[in-house]
């Protein structure tokens, strides 16, 4: 039985999945925009909006609580002095994630997750 075990795993061990989900957020954060599997974004999702809710207030324990979890200086920078002044009223929301349909190459379901305007 699988109670009690919540969580995608992606074929990963914890050590990669962490760095997969931390390097999808950086590039998220510095592109606004990627293309991934409807898995990893609906992970992914999470993650982004929880780190802009932080960000939308710009101290330095909260540039060191972002730093600690994405470890990428310009990634941080970006989410406070562009990204977060943007949400500043916004309850939450930030993300948008489209179905594209299947990848050419092993049909598994693609999705762009996006930055709300």
């Amino acid at each position: 039985m699988r109670h009690q075990k919540a969580g995608r795993k992606f074929g990963r061990n914890p050590a990669q999945r962490k760095a997969l989900i931390r390097q999808q957020a950086v590039s998220m954060i510095l592109h606004e925009r990627i293309t991934t599997t409807e898995a990893k974004a609906k992970t992914l999702r999470p993650v982004v909006e929880k780190l802009i809710t932080i960000a939308r207030d710009d101290t330095p324990h909260h540039r060191n609580l972002i730093m600690s979890k994405i470890d990428h200086h310009l990634a941080t920078a970006k989410l406070f002095d562009v990204i977060a002044p943007r949400f500043e009223t916004a309850p939450g929301g930030y993300t948008r994630i489209s179905k594209l349909g299947p990848r050419r190459g092993d049909a598994a379901p693609l999705a762009l997750i996006e930055l709300v305007d």
